[in-house]
């Protein structure tokens, strides 16, 4: 195992251990005790933008992957944080499984692939290891996860949170300077109302909400050509934006391909940038970047 990588934990031991990710204190991250953390911008961010769903299974890590990739062809120096420390998605979605290094200063260095820088708790945990913590362990894994690694100057961040509205969405709002969140949601009726529990969430913390994506929208037959909405017409999601005042910003349609490229760590944009479906994530990342000024 590399120098670095003995610094890290091991499975068997983290319960015991006070730095779960091996890293040395530097003092920078707040306690909190009585209070409120006080909300700081990432040290080496421009922009961060949020991307959550309040249900699982909406394909919100594969949008949050496919966002990055969109700013970083639109021009932008851009990076994702996979903040899913139970069930981390971006190593595979980015088709990577090295050790991070760390820096001079003890900061982890983010590992990249098609031009996006990546970090994610994946990185430090063996493919099938659990990670079996209580609830202190995760918000001091989250918290070096925010502030100690090394982005080297980027200008627009994605976080792609774990699914729901708990202790790791709150302890985020509540320390990061977010710029603004988007929420991922499908036509299906009982995702659409945990949309809203992610829409009051933001709300209750006031960050701002840049708008609503409608994934797995429209299903096309390859064969017939005939259109039809598996998941739901989507008025539902139209009705929420419409109430809530609040942008729609695309509607992804279902496609296969969107999921095999996503399994085969090679996501739409960078495995099909001419097709129509990788140009509505392009079209939302333009958006999304106007609405932040980025």
């Amino acid at each position: 195992m590399a120098a670095a990588g003995r610094r890290f934990f091991h499975v068997a031991r983290v319960l015991q251990h006070e730095n779960p990710l091996g890293l040395p204190r530097t003092g920078s991250i707040p306690r909190m005790q009585r209070g409120l953390p006080e909300r700081r911008r990432i040290r080496g961010v421009g922009k961060v933008i949020a991307v959550s769903s309040a249900k699982g299974g909406v394909g919100k890590s594969t949008v949050a992957a496919n966002l990055a990739l969109a700013f970083a062809r639109l021009g932008h120096r851009s990076g994702i944080l996979d903040t899913d420390i139970f069930g981390p998605s971006i190593p595979t979605l980015f088709n990577l499984n090295e050790e991070p290094r760390l820096s001079d200063n003890n900061q982890l260095l983010p590992l990249s692939n098609y031009g996006v820088k990546t970090m994610s708790m994946g990185y430090l945990v063996g493919e099938e290891a659990p990670v079996v913590w209580r609830g202190m362990m995760v918000m001091k894994a989250l918290q070096q996860l925010l502030h100690e690694v090394d982005w080297g100057g980027l200008d627009i961040l994605v976080l792609d949170l774990p699914p729901g509205t708990g202790d790791t969405q709150l302890s985020i709002t509540q320390q990061i300077v977010l710029d603004g969140s988007v929420i991922i949601t499908t036509p299906h009726t009982l995702s659409v109302k945990d949309a809203v529990k992610g829409i009051n969430m933001f709300k209750k913390v006031n960050v701002p909400i840049l708008g609503l994506v409608n994934n797995m929208s429209l299903f096309t037959c390859p064969h017939c050509g005939g259109q039809h909405h598996v998941f739901g017409s989507g008025e539902g999601v139209r009705r929420v934006c419409a109430e809530h005042e609040i942008a729609l910003l695309g509607d992804i349609p279902l496609h296969q391909n969107i999921g095999t490229h996503s399994q085969e760590g090679k996501p739409t944009v960078v495995a099909e940038p001419g097709t129509e479906r990788a140009e509505v994530f392009m079209a939302i990342a333009r958006d999304v970047g106007g609405r932040i000024g980025c």
